[in-house]
């Protein structure tokens, strides 16, 4: 066979799985079976010494590896925050990767550079951040939390005198790091990556809802970061971002946002007043493979200093092309050599607009409503209140809770996730996926009620 009939053949076949794998998710248990489970033991062997048919490969990893998967795509996955990647951005993802684009440098990859500047745009425009920032497309809340917080790092210094990219962080003056009591494990990561420290940091005080308690902030004094919250990972909370701004950036503060999935509330009408006062700060983390429903990883960083940003991460080589009229992406990211995820964005916001990325966050945050009305009504206990997409479920105690939370899982209907929050074992319902239908909840209703009817 030619070899261009061959490469037709082979990724017409992965075309045809894939398509398969996604007409099924809303008919397959949300969980796999225990044996699809065993029979992915079959990819465990040693490193073969002769190489395999192509077409061979694709038919194991489907055949072994697709009924092993959990239905994270599918309209009934409430466990963690996670989107089910929109058919158009499943589409331009595979396109891309045809591409195969490393995008780092403009003058060698015009197309997914210019992209991811659009996207980069429209996303500023819709969050109503300031136009003058800068943003980076990484592989998710963590590294752009990271990524912002480099920039942050890197300004706080400067402006004591003190070059970090120059000497590092030896025998620097010390930089005071404030945190939320309720902060995401990934910003405490990022802190450590960055020499910051894990453990060095100002907690302060939330209120019931896991929100910074704006009476009880603490003092500032001398080189500041300040972090906050768009959106508590149980509560879907936010801290009060703009009365925080009024107090730290007048002491020279430097204000980041996490808002890996609460961003994205500025994007509907009814909820954009949770992220009142936001524009202020200078910089914000979000995930695009949650809220916006595209293909893992994609994050983003935006930050208000393009110099703080570039200073942290940009490069330069003898090999670069660094010298050009255009946002270069490498100047702005960790990586060197990357995917281009900023297109799958890009196709995201282009399919849906901004009336239909509003229409889907009003829906997810319906369907929560409506999980937590069901519970109350049915005698069980809501412990958030429900001001976005996050729903915790009490059912009794910490024993009755995971005992229940372990048979939803098991029995398939739905996978909702087990949390404590403050002190409490609870289910924890995330829902943010464009799939999901009033019908998918009822469904799930159905199921998790009788679990725990049935489990005394």
């Amino acid at each position: 066979m030619p070899e261009n009939s061959k490469l037709r053949s082979l990724l017409t076949d992965a075309a045809e799985r894939g398509v398969r794998y996604r007409e099924s998710v809303a008919d397959r248990h949300v969980a796999p079976s225990a044996e699809a489970v065993t029979d992915a033991r079959k990819f465990v062997e040693p490193m073969p010494a002769e190489g395999s048919d192509d077409k061979a490969v694709l038919s194991m990893l489907d055949e072994v590896g697709s009924p092993a998967t959990v239905m994270m795509t599918g309209p009934r996955y409430f466990g963690f925050v996670i989107g089910g990647s929109l058919p158009v951005t499943v589409a331009t993802n595979w396109l891309t990767t045809a591409w195969d684009q490393n995008v780092g440098m403009h003058e060698v990859t015009p197309a997914t550079s210019t992209l991811e500047r659009v996207a980069m745009d429209w996303m500023i425009d819709l969050f109503g951040l300031p136009t003058a920032c800068a943003a980076s497309f990484v592989t998710g809340a963590t590294v752009a939390n990271f990524t912002a917080l480099a920039a942050a790092r890197n300004r706080v210094y400067t402006n004591i005198g003190w070059d970090v990219e120059a000497n590092g962080l030896i025998g620097a003056p010390a930089v005071t790091v404030i945190v939320s009591a309720e902060t995401h494990p990934t910003v405490i990561k990022s802190l450590g990556l960055l020499g910051l420290g894990r453990n060095r940091v100002v907690r302060a005080a939330v209120d019931s809802q896991g929100r910074i308690d704006i009476k009880r902030f603490p003092d500032i004094d001398g080189p500041t970061i300040v972090c906050t919250q768009a959106g508590n990972l149980n509560t879907g909370a936010f801290d009060p971002v703009g009365e925080i701004c009024e107090i730290a950036k007048p002491a020279g503060a430097w204000v980041h946002v996490d808002g890996a999935f609460g961003l994205w509330a500025a994007a509907s009408k009814d909820r954009e007043h949770l992220c009142s006062g936001f524009a202020a700060a200078d910089s914000w983390a979000t995930d695009a493979h949650k809220w916006l429903n595209v293909p893992y990883d994609s994050g983003i960083a935006f930050v208000r200093d393009t110099a703080a940003l570039k200073s942290a991460m940009s490069i330069t080589a003898d090999y670069l092309m660094t010298e050009t009229e255009f946002r270069n992406p490498s100047d702005f990211t960790p990586e060197l050599s990357r995917r281009a995820r900023g297109v799958d964005v890009w196709a995201a916001l282009k399919s849906l607009g901004r009336d239909g990325v509003a229409e889907m966050i009003d829906r997810c945050c319906s369907h929560a409503r409506r999980f937590a009305g069901a519970f109350r009504e049915a005698g069980f206990e809501v412990l958030n209140d429900v001001v976005l997409n996050q729903v915790l479920v009490s059912f009794g105690d910490d024993i009755r809770n995971r005992e229940i939370i372990d048979e939803i899982q098991e029995e398939g209907t739905c996978w909702c996730g087990v949390t404590v929050w403050q002190g409490k074992t609870a289910m924890r319902i995330s829902v943010c996926n464009w799939s999901t239908t009033e019908k998918d909840v009822d469904l799930s209703l159905q199921a998790m009620l009788e679990i725990a009817s049935r489990i005394s």
